[in-house]
């Protein structure tokens, strides 16, 4: 695990190197913008379609959907009653509570559980985000926006789900995969190629999108709760769930590794769009990116 790590922190410091150098004048949140679209909108629904494709279909994919979306409505609920105790201002609430909630189940945890456990886990990544995540994120996710925000008018959570690519995508492989059709030779190899493109562009487009200069030590006691949540709590809490359903083996690990991920990258949208404490949000994800690099392990040798 550290050495797979290591191999991935190299292509999170390139994104790093990026944003603190800005080769040829090119300012990192805009390259990490054209990165992350061209990821979003090609190069993900590419990599679902193959994956989801081959997936086996089974009472697993509904077990991963309903642990995941428990992982992530506890992490907001406990971050709801933690900093409405706390007695920040909304922004910041808001903030950390979807923080609290969100994991980067597909930027790092796609990568982290193919290079750990194999291809075949892929389709957990995959799943555990589609499938609970990201339709979370865009209808509980904005309700949050809306509530502790003051930006723009909330949209339809279902006008929101019909503008993300990944998601047509696995809807048309799992149609495809129920309807027994096999996937051309050459559909497969044009698929690959472009999935393979896929963890090195994220990987470096977080690097872009960590931002040490908002760090202070003087919100350390803000963001803690959500260390503590991210990190050690929404895993422990998938685990036990998991067990419940029946989960087992190498496919219980993926499962556990994925809500032991970091806060999303992506929520980082929700707070500009809200006019949330995007500040620190960024702050938060680059804390609990770093510390990951510890925990991750730590979970690993606890579940193989």
């Amino acid at each position: 695990m550290y050495e797979v790590l290591a191999q991935m922190a190299g292509l999170i410091l390139c994104g790093i190197f990026w944003r603190i150098k800005q080769p040829m004048g090119l300012a990192a949140d805009d390259v990490r913008i054209r990165l992350t679209s061209l990821v979003y909108n090609m190069l993900l629904p590419a990599l679902v379609l193959l994956v989801l494709w081959r997936a086996p279909l089974g009472l697993d994919v509904v077990k991963i959907a309903i642990v995941a979306a428990a992982g992530v409505l506890m992490g907001m609920l406990l971050g709801r009653i933690i900093y409405g105790w706390m007695n920040v201002p909304a922004a910041v609430a808001g903030a950390m509570i979807i923080a609290s909630g969100f994991p980067n189940a597909t930027y790092l945890g796609l990568p982290v559980l193919e290079a750990t456990l194999g291809e075949w886990s892929r389709s957990v990544a995959v799943q555990y985000d589609l499938f609970a995540c990201t339709p979370l994120l865009l209808t509980v996710g904005m309700m949050v926006g809306a509530a502790y925000g003051d930006g723009e008018k909330e949209q339809h959570p279902l006008y929101a789900m019909l503008k993300v690519p990944p998601l047509w995508a696995a809807i048309a492989a799992l149609a495809l995969n129920a309807a027994a059709i096999p996937m051309p030779s050459v559909i497969e190899g044009w698929l690959s190629m472009m999935a393979g493109a896929v963890i090195p562009l994220m990987l470096i487009a977080l690097g872009m999108g960590l931002r040490w200069e908002s760090f202070t030590l003087s919100s350390l006691p803000i963001m803690a709760p959500v260390v503590v949540i991210q990190l050690i709590l929404m895993p422990i809490l998938v685990l036990w769930l998991s067990q419940q359903l029946g989960l087992e083996g190498e496919l219980l690990a993926a499962v556990v590794l994925e809500a032991a991920m970091p806060c999303m990258v992506l929520g980082l949208v929700i707070c500009d769009r809200f006019k949330l404490d995007t500040a620190l949000y960024a702050s938060v994800v680059t804390l609990t990116t770093g510390l990951s690099m510890i925990s991750l392990p730590i979970w690993f040798d606890i579940l193989i």
